[in-house]
């Protein structure tokens, strides 16, 4: 006979640590989450009672979008929300947790860094993500801008080759998941060579790359689909230029691929891409 009382016990148990996995945050992501966008006091306010999260990087968040805004690296009111709601001092180190931000690169160890969010607020805008777009993502790094891509698609798929940073971030990307953070199982990562792409995940809508090279890599262009978008740094070690990559087929069937430079021509540098094809 089943001890009812028993079960009522382990049942309170079970919603008492499920409970404890969402502390503090209230409202969980949705496609439609009402975040104020419009008054920065409403917007602390409301992150502090719905999402657990500190005041003061809320209010540091709130004014690094509107500069954003104001140097025209952020114009969607989809990616500000998205940007409003990815807390970047989760994904810097705990020794630069005090700039998280300030408009710059951090440090992140293994040699790499965390894009500026200005870069990353206008890369993030131009590939012009819609709900089910599958994008792939090369050089996971932090896992702040996979993040905000996230809040942006359920379809995110991001390599990283330097084996200890894909595992933290992993585990960054998780450690969040159970805290609330749902958005986040949109992601799905793996250790490997960037260079290459995920054939297996692919065609893709959207490609970014957040690595510098001197060329475009023939496969990643081979998983991008017919009218996808790819934005790529290329040029030589520490002076790329952000291009757009786009893919259309032509009358006759051929593809046709066009590039423009997202910065009208001026030098972003970006850590190396590494991997085989450099052997």
């Amino acid at each position: 006979m089943i001890n009812t009382q028993y079960l009522s016990i382990l049942f309170s148990v079970a919603v008492l640590f499920s409970n404890l996995a969402y502390a503090g945050i209230s409202q969980r992501f949705s496609w439609d989450m009402n975040v104020p966008l419009t008054d920065r006091a409403q917007y602390i306010d409301w992150m502090v009672k719905n999402r657990g999260e500190t005041p003061k990087y809320l209010g540091q968040r709130w004014d690094r979008v509107q500069a954003m805004i104001a140097h025209k690296d952020l114009w969607d009111a989809n990616v500000k929300r998205a940007v409003l709601l990815a807390p970047r001092d989760e994904f810097v180190q705990k020794y630069n947790r005090f700039a998280s931000y300030e408009s710059k690169f951090l440090d992140i160890g293994y040699g790499v860094t965390i894009s500026g969010p200005h870069l990353v607020g206008r890369m993030t805008n131009t590939l012009d993500i819609k709900p089910g777009d599958k994008v792939l993502e090369i050089g996971t790094g932090s896992g702040y801008q996979s993040a905000v891509l996230s809040l942006l698609t359920d379809q995110v798929y991001s390599i990283e080759i330097i084996r200890p940073l894909a595992a933290r971030t992993r585990t960054v990307y998780d450690d969040l998941i159970k805290q609330g953070y749902d958005e986040y199982k949109h992601i799905t990562t793996k250790n490997d060579d960037g260079y290459y792409g995920w054939p297996e995940k692919g065609p893709f809508d959207k490609i970014i790359v957040t690595c510098g090279i001197d060329h475009v890599p023939p496969p990643l262009l081979q998983q991008l689909k017919p009218n996808g978008m790819m934005l790529i740094p290329v040029g030589p070690p520490g002076a790329q230029h952000v291009l757009k990559v786009t893919k259309s087929q032509g009358p006759d069937g051929k593809m046709l691929v066009s590039r423009s430079d997202i910065y009208n021509g001026r030098i972003v540098p970006f850590v190396p891409f590494t991997g085989t094809h450099n052997n």
